[in-house]
C-alpha cells in the first residue's frame, strides 16, 4: 500500500452516548459532508470503531482546516494511513517528519505512542513503538524523550491499515449542529451575542438569526456588522439566514408614551417578543442572548427575570456566568472578535435615559406596554423584516 494522506476525527462527548449515539452521528455525517462538499470533489469517508477517516484530493492542511470546523469533533489528527506492517509503520512516520522538518539535522526529543485497536498484530504497542522509534533514532539521530517530548509520534493499529501521525489538533468539540433542535439567536454587533451563538451551536441547535437596527435613526452600520458575522459562524453549520428589523421607531413610541427609566428593559421586551413571533414562524424552540450576569445595567438579575417574561420559548443564556475577558477570548479563537471590534451605530445606544433603572417587574412595564399597543407593535415590525442570506453571497464571492 502506498501511504495516503487521511485526516482521523475522533469523537468527544459524543461517544458517551448511549442508544441515542446513531441519531448523533447522522447529523454529524451530515454535517462534516457539507463542510468537504464546498468545491472540492467529493471525499471518502467511513468509520474504524469511534473514528472516522477522511480521504479527500483536497491538500491535507485544508482538508484538516474544513474538519476542524465541524463541531462535534475533539480531535483533528492529519495523518499517512500505511499498510498495516511494522515497516510501513516506521516508513511513514520517517515520511512523516520529513515532510515537517526537511532535511534539518537538529536533534529533537521524540516519543513514540503506539495503539492497537486490532490485537492481531504481531507486536505488543510496545514492541511496535520501539520498532519505530528505533528506526528514528537511526536515520535522523534524535534522542527518545518519553516523559517531556518535543515530537510525538502516534501510531495506530486498526483492521486493515495502520495511521501514523506526528500532530494531533484540537477539534470544536461539543454536539453535532441540528441535534438538539433548532433556536432563534439575537445577534447585536457586539463581543457577546456572537459568541452566545456559537454555544448554542455547540450544544447541538442550529441557529437563525436577528438582528435589531435603529433605523431610520441609525445607518447601516450595525447590518454590515451582523452579516459579516453570520457570515463568520455560517461555517459552523451552513446554510445561515440572517433577519433584520428596524426597530428605531419603535424605540420613539416607547420613549413618548413615558418609558424614562426602564427604556432599555422596555425596549429589550419588545425585541424578546418580535423575536418569539419570527421564532415561531421558523419553527424554532427557543431563543438565544449574549447576557451575561451583572455586565451592565439592563443585565441585572431582576431586570433579566422582566425581560425573561416577555417570552413564553425558552431564552437560553449560554454566557450568564461569563466575563468580559473570557468572552472577547472565545470570540477571537472563533473568529468574530475582528468584526466586533469594528465601530457602529448600536441601537441599544438610541433614547437612552440618564439613569437606567436596575430593578423593575413585568407588572411596572404592562402600562407602558398597552400605550403603545404591543401585539400591534410586533406585526409591524416584522412586516418590515429583510431577511438576508450570507451564506449565498459567500458562496458567490468563492465562485468568481
Amino acid at each position: 500500500m502506498v501511504p495516503q494522506p487521511c485526516v482521523l476525527l475522533k469523537y468527544g462527548e459524543l461517544a458517551l452516548k448511549g442508544r441515542n449515539r446513531g441519531s448523533f452521528e447522522r447529523h454529524l455525517l451530515r454535517n462534516l459532508e457539507r463542510v468537504l462538499a464546498a468545491g472540492a470533489e467529493p471525499a471518502r469517508v467511513w468509520r474504524r470503531g469511534a473514528v472516522l477517516v477522511v480521504t479527500s484530493t483536497l491538500p491535507l492542511a485544508e482538508l484538516t482546516a474544513r474538519a476542524r470546523e465541524v463541531i462535534g469533533f475533539s480531535v483533528v489528527q492529519p495523518s499517512l494511513r500505511a499498510a498495516k506492517t511494522p515497516d510501513a509503520a516506521a516508513d511513514a512516520a520517517l515520511d512523516l517528519l520529513r515532510e515537517r522538518f526537511g532535511e534539518d539535522d537538529t536533534p529533537r526529543r521524540f516519543a513514540v505512542r503506539a495503539r492497537r485497536r486490532n490485537k492481531s498484530f504481531p507486536l505488543t504497542s510496545e514492541q511496535l513503538a520501539a520498532h519505530v522509534g528505533a528506526r528514528v533514532c537511526r536515520e535522523r539521530g534524535w534522542p527518545v524523550d518519553l516523559d517531556h517530548p518535543e515530537v510525538e509520534i502516534v501510531v495506530e493499529v486498526d483492521r486493515r491499515e495502520v495511521f501514523v501521525s506526528v500532530d494531533r489538533q484540537r477539534g470544536q468539540g461539543g454536539l453535532p449542529v441540528g441535534s438538539s433542535g433548532r433556536a432563534l439567536a439575537l445577534l447585536s454587533g457586539g463581543f457577546d451575542s456572537p459568541v452566545a451563538a456559537y454555544r448554542a451551536m455547540r450544544r447541538g441547535l442550529r441557529c437563525d438569526f436577528v438582528h435589531f437596527t435603529g433605523a431610520p435613526f441609525t445607518g447601516p452600520s450595525s447590518t454590515y456588522k451582523a452579516y459579516a458575522l453570520v457570515r463568520q459562524l455560517d461555517r459552523f453549520q451552513g446554510d445561515s439566514r440572517l433577519h433584520v428589523v428596524p426597530i428605531g421607531n419603535a424605540q420613539r413610541s416607547l420613549a413618548t408614551a413615558g418609558a424614562g427609566e426602564v427604556q432599555i428593559v422596555a425596549q429589550r421586551r419588545l425585541m424578546i417578543r418580535t423575536a418569539e413571533a419570527l421564532a415561531r414562524r421558523l419553527r424554532a424552540q427557543a431563543l438565544v442572548t449574549g447576557d451575561s450576569l451583572g455586565q451592565v445595567s439592563s443585565q441585572t438579575l431582576s431586570n433579566l427575570a422582566t425581560i425573561e417574561q416577555a417570552s413564553s420559548l425558552p431564552l437560553l443564556r449560554p454566557l450568564i456566568g461569563w466575563d468580559k475577558e473570557e468572552i472577547i477570548a472565545e470570540a477571537r479563537r472563533i473568529g468574530t472578535g475582528d468584526i466586533s471590534v469594528l465601530p457602529d451605530e448600536d441601537c441599544c445606544a438610541l433614547l437612552t435615559p440618564p439613569r437606567v433603572a436596575t430593578h423593575t417587574s413585568a407588572e411596572q412595564l404592562a402600562g407602558l406596554e398597552g400605550r403603545v399597543g404591543m401585539p400591534e407593535l410586533v406585526e409591524k415590525l416584522l412586516a418590515n423584516a429583510q431577511v438576508l442570506t450570507p451564506a449565498e453571497a459567500k458562496e458567490t464571492v468563492a465562485a468568481s
